[in-house]
């Protein structure tokens, strides 16, 4: 794969500069990964169908990602391209009670214009990293909110290119997880629609929420939030620590002292030390009390 002339390619379709050899460690709430062969930041919806059909026809692997939550990208970095839905996919357009958001737009920002419009209730997704793309894909919640309950519809492009429309009824939401993992394209806008609350309420919520998480989560490091799905009926950070884990370290990696479902970065942690105690806490988890904690990041790239 000749690289500078695909990035050239590339480049006569985008407005963004094309990137080479880009570094994933600045695109990661990790703050962790090698680098990508091509980095891509699609200006609009039309532009980003020309890059997928360009890539399909010359069968370049790619990957694309939102905010860089629930990723950890392999130190050896990534082949082919990396499409990042950046400034460029943010927004929302507000029709009464129903609002349209571009993937790219942060989930938190999201939940702070609904509430700024008594709309809710999704106040549980303040605080949560991803982008509205990323978050609706893997039905991202908290405090037993989840963002699929208020899905309408979902807009995106096929893989090589095709525009796609999906109505709520037709795509299955379960536990951190949706049908959309199965759907061969980008998620490029997704519809909601709310319900009408009290804008003080929501915002008291808010701010319950941040508070909470403040003193529970570690969040003066760079983590990926949960590294693990919950199993049924318990929570994975109490069997980590229960288990005695609470502050475990490999390398620069550490099981959190303030919440053992988180893994941070202590600063210049490699994708090897994060991957090793991943599977160091499941291993010592599953001795203690038979449960094998299933992953919630993904693993992605070369490692």
């Amino acid at each position: 794969m000749d690289i500078q002339q695909i990035a050239k390619d590339l480049q006569a379709l985008m407005r963004q500069p094309v990137l080479v050899q880009e570094s994933m460690s600045a695109h990661t709430t990790w703050k962790i990964g090698g680098p990508a062969d091509l980095f891509l930041q699609p200006s609009a919806e039309e532009e980003l169908q020309q890059v997928l059909a360009y890539l399909y026809r010359q069968e370049i692997p790619w990957l694309v990602i939102g905010n860089g939550s629930n990723l950890l990208v392999g130190d050896r970095g990534i082949r082919g391209a990396v499409i990042k839905m950046g400034d460029s996919f943010s927004g929302s357009l507000w029709r009464g009670q129903e609002v349209e958001a571009r993937s790219g737009m942060l989930l938190s920002a999201l939940a702070l214009e609904a509430a700024e419009r008594s709309l809710g209730d999704i106040s549980f997704a303040r605080g949560i990293p991803g982008s509205v793309g990323g978050a609706v894909r893997m039905n991202a919640g908290a405090y037993g909110g989840n963002i699929g309950d208020f899905v309408t519809a979902v807009y995106g492009l096929s893989y090589s290119g095709e525009p796609l429309e999906l109505r709520g009824n037709e795509i299955s939401f379960a536990y951190r997880n949706s049908s959309l993992f199965d759907l061969d394209a980008i998620v490029t806008r997704v519809r909601l629609r709310l319900k009408a609350e009290d804008r003080e309420e929501l915002m008291a919520k808010m701010k319950d929420y941040a508070r909470r998480r403040s003193k529970a989560q570690p969040l003066e490091y760079p983590s990926c939030g949960s590294v693990f799905r919950n199993p049924a009926s318990d929570h994975a950070g109490r069997l980590v620590e229960i288990t005695g884990l609470r502050g475990l370290r490999n390398g620069n990696a550490a099981v959190s002292q303030k919440h053992g479902n988180f893994i941070i970065n202590l600063g210049g942690a490699t994708a090897a030390e994060v991957r090793e105690l991943i599977e160091l806490v499941q291993e010592k988890v599953y001795q203690y009390a038979g449960i094998l904690l299933e992953p919630e990041v993904r693993f992605v790239g070369e490692f």
